[in-house]
């Protein structure tokens, strides 16, 4: 198993690798760039409004049957027949739900036009993501990491187009960026849709009340979790807007957007990790197998990779946001300092919690999950009005090392893992290391980027020195021991 989930994870970090970081800096990193001030905010506040009520596009129907497909493979037909139809239903309901808050809290015509078209994406994400649980559940995951990237590569041609290819009159529209995105995701998901209905024998849709309420009574704390996660997750942009005066929220957000870009990007790589660890984990635990060999291993390369880009991104900051961006930059390095180094606890979170998740510990996950909302939201009242962006960043940087810290002890209490102190001192000289590499760099080699790549590599090699990474321990795992 632990050969299946390593080799699995290179290829996916490696198509993922390959395509989204052009996405993320050539293509997103651009639009922002050309359009007007404060048009970028607006796109994105409105984006992150609509992640603010995903779970009724999806009521943790995807968790739920990513693992339950892992454990039960032979219930993908009736789980698809049934489950399809119900997420027609729940698109409805939550196309009724965030037209109704966004009149509540005063959105003009704009924000609803906006609003139709990202609501649309949102039900195509959301429904591309539940047909790859049923190509993950399978243990598909070459064709699952293949479909990852599709909408991605497709979006780069299509905006390619639209921003270098002299095929329109006027400056780029940042609605066109919505429109290219709807498009790349109906065909991403005509193309998963086609793969699910091959592999489960489809041969038409069932309404089946009663199988309805089963799987939204099953899936009910997988809903609650993802709500409670998307709120102290997402919701720093909308606060900023709605707290903040008119025209300085959308700013503000602008700023906020370019750091939280670059952590979104690197947040892809412990994402990835967990999409081949729901079904890993749920496997062994039904089969009665150990799970610490795999926690150890992911959490070891996992750890090491985000203190590595951390510590690296928040000592070369201002010069990662001159290289960037245009205009502003001082406050974007505030905040992306204290958001990239949330990054850390957030990469403990996408093991932890996802071992929890496959166990079904939704309960106690769900007790996190709130307080991490309240904490997050509580911060932003707070912060937000006297710090604007950078308020926000520190509300989330508190927010992610408490629930990463609460998932740890959870998942402690559970399990019962063999406390290894030399373990969890050598991750922690390898961390005191990784900072002072980084500030030798800083302060000796004169090019910065030359410095960057020194201390990366310097870190890779401290990793390798410390044995929390090994050519022979690879060796081993490809040889399945």
């Amino acid at each position: 198993m632990k050969r299946k989930f390593f080799t699995n994870l290179g290829f996916l970090l490696f198509l993922n690798l390959l395509v989204k970081p052009f996405w993320i800096f050539g293509i997103d990193r651009t639009v922002q760039n050309i359009t007007a001030p404060g048009e970028y905010g607006f796109y994105f506040t409105i984006l992150n409004f609509t992640f603010l009520f995903n779970i009724l596009l999806d009521f943790g129907i995807t968790s739920f049957n990513n693992r339950n497909i892992a454990q039960n493979q032979h219930l993908l037909n009736k789980y698809f027949s049934g489950i399809a139809l119900l997420r027609l239903v729940l698109a409805a309901v939550y196309f009724v739900v965030i037209f109704s808050v966004a009149a509540i809290i005063g959105y003009d015509s704009r924000h609803f036009y906006f609003l139709v078209f990202l609501g649309i994406n949102q039900f195509l994400i959301s429904f591309i993501l539940y047909l790859r649980s049923n190509i993950s559940g399978l243990l598909l995951f070459w064709i699952d990491s293949i479909i990852s990237v599709l909408d991605k590569v497709l979006m780069i041609l299509i905006c390619a187009v639209l921003l270098w290819g002299n095929v329109t009159a006027g400056p780029f529209q940042i609605i066109w960026f919505v429109y290219a995105q709807t498009l790349a995701y109906l065909l991403t998901a005509f193309v998963a849709l086609l793969i699910v209905m091959k592999k489960a024998e489809f041969k038409r849709l069932e309404w089946n009340t009663s199988f309805f309420i089963s799987v939204i009574r099953q899936s009910f704390p997988f809903a609650l979790l993802v709500l409670l996660m998307s709120f102290y997750n997402r919701i720093d942009s909308v606060m900023l807007e709605r707290l903040l005066p008119t025209g300085i929220g959308t700013v503000q957000v602008d700023i906020y957007a370019k750091a939280f870009r670059l952590l979104d990007a690197v947040t892809m790589i412990a994402y990835l990790f967990s999409v081949i660890l729901v079904p890993v984990f749920a496997k062994l635990i039904k089969d009665k197998s150990p799970v610490d060999g795999i926690v150890k291993l992911s959490f070891t390369l996992i750890f090491t990779i985000s203190v590595i880009i951390a510590t690296g991104s928040s000592f070369f900051s201002s010069q990662i946001m001159e290289l960037l961006y245009v205009g502003r930059n001082q406050e974007a390095r505030n905040v992306f300092v204290f958001l990239i180094i949330g990054f850390i606890p957030i990469s403990v979170t996408y093991i932890f919690g996802t071992l929890l998740t496959a166990n079904g510990s939704l309960k106690a996950l769900n007790l996190m999950a709130l307080t991490g909302m309240v904490v997050n939201i509580s911060l932003n009242f707070i912060l937000i009005p006297h710090l604007m962006a950078v308020g926000s960043a520190y509300a989330s940087l508190i927010t992610q090392f408490i629930t990463a810290i609460i998932q740890v002890a959870i998942a402690q209490s559970i399990f019962r893992f063999t406390i290894n102190w030399k373990y969890i001192f050598t991750l922690l000289f390898f961390a005191a290391g990784v900072v002072v590499l980084n500030w030798f760099a800083y302060h000796i080699v004169w090019d910065w980027r030359i410095a960057l790549v020194f201390a990366s590599l310097a870190s890779v090699l401290w990793a390798f020195v410390l044995r929390l990474v090994s050519i022979g321990g690879f060796v081993r795992l490809m040889n399945g021991e």
